[in-house]
This record gives C-alpha cells, sequence and structure tokens, in this order.
C-alpha cells in the first residue's frame, strides 16, 4: 500500500512538474488575490489534463497546490515567513502528497528559529514533522533529508542525526556533499567525538572550500583537540574569503578572538573581538565580544 502511495505520488509530482512549466514563477509573482490563485490553478489545470487517468478534481487539487507552493516559495525569497507559511498550509490541503511544500514548510520553520532558536516562533517539533511528511511522500528528496538532520542536531538527538546524515554522505546523488558531510561533522563535533568530527568536516570543505560554516566548526573541532594553530587556520579561511556573508560570521570572530587570546595574540584578539562587536553588538554574542574587549584594555 505505501509502495503503491509513493509510485502514485510520484506520478502526480511528474504532473505537477510539467504544469510548473505551463505556469511559471514568474507569472505567479503578479498574481495576488485568491480568485487571481483560482485563475492561475485553472491555466495549470489544462497543462494536467495531459497526465492520463487523473480526474478533473484531482488535476484542480493539484494545480492549486501547485500555484499556493510557487507563492510560497515566492514568499519565502522575500523573508515573508508567516505569509510562506500560510501558502505552504494551504498548498497540502489541496495536495497533501505535494513533497516540495513540505520541504519549504521546514525550512520556513527553520527559519523562524535562526533568529531566535528560543523565540515562540521557533517551532523544531513542526519542522521536524515537515520534513518527515516531505519524505514520506518522496524518499528520494535528499534536500529534504539533509533538513531532517539538521532540525535532530538542533533538537540534540546527535544520534539519530547521525543516521539520517551518514548514509547521505554516501549517496553519490546528492548535489550538495558539503551540506551533508558538514552537518554529520557538526552533529559528531556535539556529540563530543572530535576525530570523526574533523574528518568529515575536512570532506566538507573539500567538497566546497568556501564552505565558511564547515571552516568554523573545523575550527572549533581543532580547538578541542588542542590543535590551536590548525584551528586558527580554518577560522581564518571561515571569515577571510570573497562571499559577503561569510565575512559576517560572528561566532568564527568570536572563535578566532579567543583562540588568539590563548596563543598570546592580544593584538590579534582585540582586532577579532572589535570586528565581532562591529557586526552586531545586540546579539549574544556581540555582547560577549564586548565584554571580553573590556578586559583587554
Amino acid at each position: 500500500m505505501t509502495s503503491q502511495r509513493h509510485r502514485t505520488a510520484a506520478t502526480r509530482a511528474g504532473c505537477i512538474r510539467g504544469a510548473a512549466a505551463v505556469v511559471s514563477m514568474g507569472s505567479l509573482m503578479s498574481f495576488a488575490s485568491v480568485a487571481s490563485v483560482a485563475s492561475v490553478a485553472s491555466v495549470a489545470s489544462v497543462a494536467l489534463a495531459s497526465c492520463g487517468g487523473a480526474q478533473p478534481s484531482a488535476q484542480t487539487s493539484d494545480a492549486r497546490s501547485l500555484a499556493e507552493y510557487d507563492l510560497a516559495r515566492d514568499a519565502f525569497q522575500r523573508g515573508r515567513l508567516r505569509e510562506a507559511l500560510a501558502h505552504v498550509e494551504q498548498a497540502l490541503s489541496h495536495d497533501e502528497d505535494n513533497a516540495e511544500a513540505s520541504y519549504l514548510g521546514a525550512l520556513i520553520l527553520l527559519g523562524f528559529c535562526a533568529g531566535d532558536a528560543h523565540s515562540s516562533d521557533c517551532r523544531f517539533d513542526s519542522a521536524e514533522k515537515m520534513a518527515r511528511r516531505a519524505l514520506e511522500a518522496n524518499p528520494e528528496m535528499r534536500d529534504a533529508k539533509n533538513a531532517l538532520g539538521v532540525i535532530l542536531v538542533h533538537q540534540r538527538r546527535y544520534d539519530e542525526a547521525i543516521a539520517v546524515l551518514k548514509p547521505l554522505t554516501e549517496d553519490i546523488l546528492y548535489a550538495s556533499p558539503e551540506k551533508s558531510w558538514g552537518n554529520l561533522g557538526w552533529a559528531y563535533l556535539l556529540k563530543g567525538r572530535n576525530d570523526e568530527a574533523i574528518d568529515a568536516l575536512r570532506r566538507a570543505v573539500a567538497a566546497q572550500p568556501l564552505f565558511c560554516v564547515g571552516q568554523y566548526r573545523l575550527g572549533l573541532a581543532y580547538e578541542k583537540r588542542g590543535e590551536l594553530d590548525l584551528a586558527r587556520e580554518a577560522l581564518t579561511r571561515a571569515v577571510e574569503t570573497d562571499q559577503p556573508e561569510c565575512t559576517r560570521l560572528q561566532d568564527a570572530f568570536d572563535a578566532r578572538a579567543r583562540i588568539a587570546e590563548k596563543r598570546g595574540l592580544v593584538d590579534d584578539a582585540r582586532a577579532d573581538l572589535e570586528r565581532c562587536r562591529e557586526i552586531n553588538a545586540t546579539t549574544a554574542v556581540g555582547q560577549r565580544c564586548a565584554a571580553q574587549l573590556q578586559t583587554l584594555q
């Protein structure tokens, strides 16, 4: 029964992708009202009519789910998380097996947690349910497996995260191996398995040298193993890149300042603490850097 449902969902997903070729993201962005969304859905249903054996009601539901998913994706890309989540819920109400919508829902819920993991808006349990729902609808959705691993790490369920992420690192078809290796290394690091963390994180940055979060975590792993020179080198690679987002990796400056102070490099530590504070003085990390800077005056 389950395999049959997966095959049915896969067939429907193929039909939806065909409709997506007709109803592009660009065309959906001009529609804002419910009536307009219904118009988009009717256009998509024309494309869905070519899917043999589909009933008109199923075509309409799939088309509406597609339209809501694309609206959710647009809102998410614009940073409108609540609006995006509402469209995801609508997409799933029309097609409960819309794996793409479920996966996007998991990302949106993680987005709420990115700002403040202690906020009432941060709901890792709900994000986990969305990720698992995506995988139930499409067991081959590799990005959803990676997202599930990330969620489990945030929930401190490290063994479960490792069980999800390790097979993904061995999946040659996964197009973003730096993510799976990086998150596996993160799970190992927080679990206290430093040697395995270093191995996984070295593989992550070998796959993508500009993966600055991977470099940062590698620096932490080396620090935990007492290899301060290697730790400082990794942290330097994390922040001294051409990637704008990497130059604002506040935690990496904080960590490099800590290591510089341990090595007696007070001027270097002060410079990193100042940069950390400059990035954002209101965060917990920024406040810690500001307080530590006072001790070096």
